[in-house]
């Protein structure tokens, strides 16, 4: 399971869409000398994401249901950036303003998800683009960034239907109703949720204690490690995934690093990213190690676009968090087995 990989399942078509659904929007904005901004077009091509493999109709209603919670999540982050920089709030008081509304958004979101039945499952790239957008220091006029975001997302849902142009691909629209979930499911999704909600926050907690302590930034990467063990359909699963993200993210450095030492312009920037996204895509379903090699440098390399930082400090944040992240992640997959064992045991 840790080096298998799974069937292809015309990966490249979900694919390309997710990369032209991040660069046409980044590359306006290296024209229009707004890469502040850069980073709301970001999260907002992430609607694209879903219904990947979905007839265009029930495609169109989830990229549509996903796009309207990231730009509510943007929206939110953004606020929390205002309300953090008011002079009431001391700039501890401001992390753990934002651990705090992180971790409810990761729980809330996860909830969202389930019940919306929305693929990929969970929060992740709902706490990351919170927490990114809320962590940025100088934030561009509210109306700019949701600006961005709205047209993002209206993008990438045009890009989400393009393929209908092709005879071949042209199929009838299906707007049946989405099915409700069934009493165990709605039980399932609450847990799910408290899961989210407890791994994102201790992983908060952690990071930021221990992050003080030893002069490392960005805790809300090992927030986002931490939910990445929640998913999967076993215990095994689920510590595999844990694992694979912190192994993924060291060769995903590693490929930073060659990167970096190019000192590519905007542009090039750019087209990394949308090549990033592109990789990210084709092996997210099939081999979780194999895409973080992209989803590493894909994630930094968009924050280096916004709020530029030491190549060695970044790489160094990236891994320490990880491992911090995924190790609170496994711990929180494994406790109910232990706490049961426990109790049978006693």
């Amino acid at each position: 399971m840790f080096f298998t990989m799974g069937p292809a399942n015309k990966d490249h078509h979900p694919a390309l869409r997710c990369a032209v659904g991040v660069f046409v929007p980044l590359i306006t904005l290296v024209l229009l000398q707004r890469l502040d901004l850069a980073i709301f077009a970001s999260f907002g091509a992430f609607a694209g994401i879903y219904g990947r493999n979905e007839p265009h109709g029930r495609r169109l209603v989830l990229q549509l249901r996903a796009g309207t919670l990231m730009l509510a999540v943007i929206l939110l982050a953004a606020l929390t950036a205002h309300a953090g920089a008011l002079p009431a709030f001391t700039p501890a008081g401001r992390i753990w303003l934002q651990v705090a509304a992180t971790t409810l958004v990761a729980g809330a979101c996860s909830l969202i998800v389930s019940l919306w039945r929305l693929r990929p499952a969970g929060s992740l790239f709902h706490i990351f683009a919170f927490a990114a957008i809320a962590s940025v220091p100088h934030q561009p006029p509210l109306w700019q960034g949701m600006l961005v975001a709205v047209l993002t997302v209206a993008f990438s849902l045009l890009v989400g239907m393009s393929s209908r142009v092709v005879p071949g691909q042209r199929r009838p629209w299906n707007w049946s109703a989405p099915v409700r979930l069934t009493g165990p499911e709605r039980r399932a999704a609450w847990q799910e949720a408290v899961g989210y909600l407890v791994a994102a926050g201790l992983a908060g907690i952690l990071a930021t204690v221990i992050g003080q302590r030893l002069g490392i930034g960005h805790n809300y990467w090992a927030m986002v490690a931490a939910v990445v063990p929640l998913v999967g359909h076993t215990t095994r699963h689920r510590i595999s995934r844990g694992l694979q993200r912190i192994l993924g993210t060291a060769l995903g450095l590693a490929l930073l690093a060659a990167i970096l030492l190019l000192q590519p312009e905007p542009w090039l920037t750019v087209l990394v990213i949308a090549a990033c996204q592109f990789g990210a895509e084709m092996f997210i379903a099939r081999q979780y190690l194999v895409a973080q090699l992209f989803v590493t440098p894909l994630a930094l390399v968009s924050t280096l676009l916004v709020a530029p930082v030491p190549a060695g400090v970044l790489l160094r944040d990236r891994l320490f968090e990880t491992v911090i992240g995924a190790v609170v992640g496994v711990a929180v997959v494994l406790a109910p087995a232990l706490w049961r064992q426990w109790k049978t045991g006693r």
